[in-house]
C-alpha cells in the first residue's frame, strides 16, 4: 500500500515540480491548494491541471479570506505589485501564509493518516520570504509533532521541502527530468484570467532567469508578447 502525502500545490513552478517529486518516491500524493483571495487567481486553476496532469489522488481547494487582513501586494488590491526587485523582505509577502498552509495541510494530514506533508519553499533564488527558511520549515515540524493527537500516539509527520536548497535552474531540470508539464503552471503575481504573466514582477523574473540559467524553453505566455 503506498503512503500518502498532503502535498501543497499553489499551481506555480514550484509546488508542481514538488509534487512530481512526491509522486517519483511512491507516495500516494492529495494535492491541498488554498484560495485566500491571492490577486493571482489563476493559479488556483493552473494547480488543478497540474494535478489532473500528474496523478494526484485528490485535489483539495481550501478557502480563506486573508483580503481581510490585507497587508500585502497579493491580498491588498491598494497595494501595486512592485515591479523590480528590491532589498529586504517584498511587499508580495503575505503575512503568516505558510504557516497558515502547513496548519491546513497537517490537519487534512491528520485525518488521511498521512505522516508527510511537502511543500515547495525555496531559500535560493527566491523573494527572501522569512516562512521560506529551512529553520521555519523545522520549527514548524516540532511544532506539529507537539500538537497533533498522531505525533502523540507515535506517528511523528514529515515536513519535506526537497527544493529548499536548489536553484530555480537545478528545480526546472529535476522537473523537466520528471514530465513536469511547466506550461500548465502559473508563477506571475498578476496574472490575468487567462494565467498570461506580466513578465514584470519578481516571480516573472526568477522563473524566466530559472529557464534561462537551465537552458530549457521558456512556456510561459506573456500578455504583453
Amino acid at each position: 500500500m503506498m503512503k500518502r502525502a498532503v502535498v501543497l500545490l499553489s499551481g506555480g513552478l514550484d509546488s508542481a515540480t514538488v509534487l512530481a517529486m512526491a509522486r517519483a518516491q511512491g507516495y500516494a500524493c492529495y494535492a491541498l491548494s488554498v484560495d485566500y483571495g491571492q490577486r493571482h487567481h489563476s493559479e488556483l486553476a493552473a494547480g488543478q491541471r497540474v494535478a489532473t496532469a500528474l496523478g494526484a489522488q485528490e485535489l483539495r481547494v481550501v478557502k480563506i479570506d486573508l483580503t481581510g487582513f490585507g497587508g500585502s501586494a497579493l491580498t491588498d488590491n491598494n497595494i501595486a505589485v512592485p515591479q523590480q526587485a528590491s532589498a529586504g523582505i517584498p511587499l508580495t509577502y503575505v503575512p503568516a501564509r505558510n504557516t497558515i498552509m502547513l496548519s491546513l495541510a497537517l490537519a487534512w494530514a491528520e485525518v488521511l493518516q498521512a505522516q508527510d506533508i511537502f511543500i515547495g519553499v525555496n531559500a535560493v533564488d527566491y523573494s527572501g520570504y522569512p516562512d521560506c527558511r529551512p529553520d521555519y520549515i523545522e520549527a514548524f515540524e516540532r511544532m506539529a509533532n507537539l500538537a497533533t493527537r498522531a505525533a502523540v500516539e507515535g506517528h511523528p509527520l514529515t515536513v519535506h521541502a526537497p527544493l529548499l536548497h536548489l536553484s530555480k535552474a537545478q528545480i526546472i531540470r529535476q522537473g523537466t527530468v520528471l514530465g513536469v508539464d511547466y506550461a500548465l503552471t502559473v508563477s506571475c503575481y498578476q496574472a490575468d484570467e487567462q494565467g498570461r504573466a506580466c513578465g514584470r514582477c519578481d516571480s516573472c523574473r526568477l522563473r524566466r532567469d530559472g529557464f534561462m540559467a537551465a537552458g530549457v524553453d521558456d512556456p510561459t505566455v506573456y500578455r504583453n508578447a
